[in-house]
This record gives structure tokens, C-alpha cells and sequence, in this order.
């Protein structure tokens, strides 16, 4: 504790800098509001949110949701409240509070004598790049490990590129290009830890500004539905930049030398100097290095992904061709329009079963969160049209126990995951949704040769199946490169 206190005393300033200057009526305006509009975005006062924080399971995911806060005062739907300007509504309500809470603070500061705010302003900044930096590591080590955008599954390379939602379309090229988004989590994590310190706070500001405005301007061509998320990251950014603008100014465009004459505080007490030096340095470890060391874990050891992770039928990995389809006994012929007869069926490496038919089927225009269970990992389906059916299953004795994928489930941190339903299901008993306790499929199967799956069974309307598969060796592109680089 000596030699810590002995190293604080000899980084830390005797006396503070010089006072900036004296602010105009227009500087202490505009302070009051843009502070009260930040700080309304970052403080949770969402109750159901705080319930969430303090209900789960797993440090991790205590600090995980800690990362996450959005504050959500209105939600617009519509359209454009889901991908469009309506989506921004909360920060109008905050931007409109802070005018009203800005001009009631300034009629009752209209007499003070106080000529800036200084101090006040310097720790707004502070709490406005902590914000910054512990979301943007956070969403940097999903990206780094990388576990935010996987590799495109089987039955995605199988998928006709107009079934994508456009939001799709991106996060799969991305998680095509695999050291992109390494690199990308790298950059954010950067970013982020340099915001943490005074001194590199510009950098980083510098740093995240840059990544994150072209991460929201892409959410917002590909109605990715995080563009509201990325620009606060932005706009946060954009804050903290704010006060080197003027030496900025003089400097790169006036010409003129430019002496930084910035506000910072000076702890002239011990005890202050070690309780801000260490509160300081357990945040920075907390969601740094423990942070990271945490969702390693949770990636490859607990294996908490947005991709199942159950293995499925021995050596059935692959594409099938529907050679024979019967209906309750009667053989149904293929014909690409036909609402019942299915068409192909895929097999993932996973316990994941999909067969393609031509009916609607619902949309998930969710991301698709690495849920604890495989049966609730959407991220295969998300944003996939083209009466594709995804069923999780258990192989058990020759037999497949299989559940319906496409149905409302939970995120990582234990709480609902929403979902938009673009179109509903056909259903000879008129019900459209699915629920969490539907009934379980149970079909048998029988492999009479490696490349040949015979399943029999019972549909959900009670129908009798026999379905006879055989595999087909169809390459994909992106497959070939990748094996021809390594």
C-alpha cells in the first residue's frame, strides 16, 4: 500500500491547470442541456431492466446486461420505429427533457456568480467515455473471439440469396470474412481501452466515432436494428471531442500554436487520490482483462454460442434430395409448388433438421442470442424466408424427438427475446404460434446405406410420414476457397 500511495503521489499534479476561461450564457446553456441529455441516456431508469441485472445467474452475465443498457423511454410500431428515424424517439423524449430540466436550471442559476463548469463538465466526460468504453469491449470481444456473426451454416450456403433479409445478407458476409471481424474486435477493444485514460481519451474517441459510424450507417442500409445502439456509441464519442475543437481549430486551420490548457481535477488529500486510483483501476481490470477472460469461457468452455453445439447423426451432415414422399400412405410426387411435399432437407453438423416445402413459414428479424440451450439458438434461422422448417432434435434408439426451432425464446442473460412475425404459418387447426410447450415430434429413422435416410413418423396435424433422403455431394463456393487457402 506504501508503494502504491508513493506512485500516486509522484503522477499526480501539486496544483491544478490554469482556469480554462469564463464561460458565455450560451456555453452554460448548452452545458446544462447536452449533460442532462447524455446522462439520461446512460443512467438505467428502466425498472425492468434493473430486475433483469439483478436476477441472473453468472457474473458474466450480471456484467454482460451491465454492458448493454439501452435506455428505451418510447418504442414506435412501425416500420420506421423498428429500422427507420422513428427508432431514434427515445433520444428525442431524453433531448426534450434536458431542454425543459436545461432552462429550469438556467432561470434558477440566473443570478449565480459562477463563471464556469468546469470540474462538473470534466466528470461528465468521465462517466460519458466509461459508457463508451465498457460497451464497446464488450461488443469488441464478441466480434474477437468471434462469436457475433458466425461462419454461414450448411443450410445458410443452401439458402437463395432473395429468401435473406438484407440484415442477413451483411452479418453473413462478415462472418464469411472471418479476420475482418477479428480485426474489427481488435479495433473496438482498442478504442475502448483508450478512452479509459485521460490522455488517450481523443484517440479513442477518434477511433470509435470512425467504426461505429460505419457500423450504424450499415445497420441502417441492411436494417440491422442496432443502428440506434452504434450511433449513441457516435454521439458519446462526439461528446467527449467537443472540447478539443477549439485547439483543433486554431491549430489545423488558423495555423496558430496552440498551448492544451484543459480542466482536470487535482486530489490534494491521500485518501481521495487512492480510492479514485483504485476504483478506477478494478473497472478498467473488471471489464478488460476479466471481462475477456469471462467470455472466453462462455464461448469455449461452456459453449455458449448463437450456433447450437449438440452433435447430430453420425456422418449426416450434408444435403438430401427428397427421392420419396408419402402422405398417409400415398405417394406424394414432387412438384416445386406444392404446399405439403418437401423438397430438400438439410443436415447440419449440429442436432439441427431442415427441410424446405413451399409454405410460409414465420420470419425471425431477431439476431438471434447465444442462448444456454441449442433448442433455443435461433441465429441459423434469423432473417431466412423460403418455407424452410428448422427442428432441433435428439437421435435416441433410432428414433429423432425433434422440436420446432422457430418459436419465442430467451436471451443469454435469462430474459424474453423478441421476435417479429412477417408472415404466420399455415395450419389445418388454425394455430399460428408456437409456444414452448408445444408437443414433441418423434420420428423413426433408418440409414440403409451412408448416403440414404429413411424417416417415418407423424407430422403436428397428425399425418403420417415416410420419407425416403439421399444425400447429395454438392460443393459450395465458399467452401472450395477455403479449403484451397489453407
Amino acid at each position: 500500500m506504501t508503494t502504491l500511495t508513493s506512485s500516486l503521489q509522484e503522477t499526480t499534479p501539486a496544483v491544478a491547470p490554469a482556469n480554462p476561461g469564463v464561460w458565455t450564457a450560451w456555453e452554460k446553456f448548452l452545458f446544462r442541456v447536452f449533460s442532462i441529455f447524455v446522462l439520461l441516456l446512460i443512467i438505467p431508469f428502466d425498472s425492468v431492466w434493473l430486475g433483469k441485472l439483478f436476477q441472473v445467474k453468472t457474473f458474466f452475465a450480471f456484467l454482460n446486461t451491465l454492458t448493454g443498457y439501452r435506455a428505451n423511454f418510447y418504442e414506435v410500431h412501425t416500420e420506421s420505429g423498428k429500422w427507420g428515424l422513428e427508432s431514434y424517439a427515445t433520444w428525442a423524449i431524453a433531448f426534450g427533457i434536458a431542454l425543459i430540466l436545461g432552462g429550469v436550471w438556467t432561470f434558477f442559476a440566473r443570478n449565480s456568480k459562477r463563471t464556469q463548469y468546469n470540474e462538473l463538465y470534466y466528470w461528465v466526460r468521465v462517466i460519458v467515455r466509461y459508457r463508451i468504453a465498457i460497451g464497446i469491449i464488450a461488443f469488441g470481444f464478441l466480434k474477437f473471439f468471434p462469436m457475433q456473426m458466425p461462419t454461414p451454416s450448411l443450410s445458410n450456403l443452401d439458402t437463395n440469396f432473395g429468401d435473406y433479409n438484407t440484415y442477413k445478407i451483411y452479418w453473413q458476409v462478415v462472418g464469411v470474412s472471418i479476420w475482418y471481424e477479428v480485426v474489427l474486435g481488435i479495433v473496438e477493444i482498442l478504442g475502448g481501452i483508450l478512452l479509459l485514460f485521460r490522455q488517450t481519451a481523443a484517440i479513442g474517441a477518434v477511433i470509435i466515432a470512425g467504426v461505429l459510424y460505419n457500423i450504424a450507417h450499415a445497420n441502417i442500409a441492411y436494417d440491422g436494428g442496432v443502428h440506434v445502439y452504434s450511433s449513441l456509441f457516435v454521439l458519446f464519442s462526439l461528446f467527449v471531442l467537443v472540447q478539443y475543437i477549439p485547439n483543433l481549430w486554431k491549430l489545423l486551420i488558423k495555423g496558430e500554436d496552440v498551448k492544451p490548457n484543459l480542466y482536470y481535477p487535482v486530489f490534494n488529500k491521500k485518501w481521495k487520490r487512492v480510492s479514485y486510483y483504485w476504483a478506477k483501476y478494478i473497472i478498467i481490470f473488471t471489464f478488460t482483462l476479466l471481462f475477456g477472460i469471462l467470455r472466453y469461457d462462455v464461448h469455449y468452455h461452456v459453449g455458449q454460442l448463437k450456433e447450437p453445439i449438440t452433435p447430430g447423426l453420425k456422418n449426416a451432415a450434408g444435403y438430401y434430395n427428397v427421392s420419396e414422399f408419402k402422405l398417409n400412405g400415398q405417394d406424394v410426387p414432387y412438384s416445386p409448388l406444392d404446399s405439403v411435399r418437401w423438397q430438400s432437407v438439410v443436415f447440419e453438423k449440429w442436432s439441427t433438421l431442415i427441410y424446405k416445402v413451399n409454405k410460409a413459414f414465420p420470419i425471425s428479424l431477431a439476431n438471434g442470442g447465444p442462448n444456454p440451450k441449442d433448442v433455443d439458438r435461433n441465429y441459423e434461422l434469423a432473417g431466412i424466408a423460403g418455407g424452410r422448417r428448422f427442428l432441433f432434435y435428439n437421435a435416441k434408439n433410432g428414433k429423432l424427438i425433434l422440436q420446432d426451432k422457430d418459436r419465442p425464446s430467451v436471451d443469454e442473460d435469462g430474459g424474453s427475446a423478441k421476435k417479429t412475425v412477417a408472415v404466420k404459418p399455415e395450419s389445418k387447426k388454425g394455430k399460428g404460434k408456437h409456444h414452448k410447450d408445444d408437443k414433441k415430434l418423434i420420428w423413426a429413422y433408418t440409414r440403409s446405406t451412408p448416403n440414404r435416410i429413411i424417416i417415418s413418423g407423424v407430422n403436428e396435424h397428425k399425418d403420417s410420414l415416410y420419407v425416403v433422403l439421399d444425400k447429395v455431394d454438392k460443393n459450395y463456393p465458399i467452401r472450395i476457397n477455403r479449403a484451397n487457402i489453407h
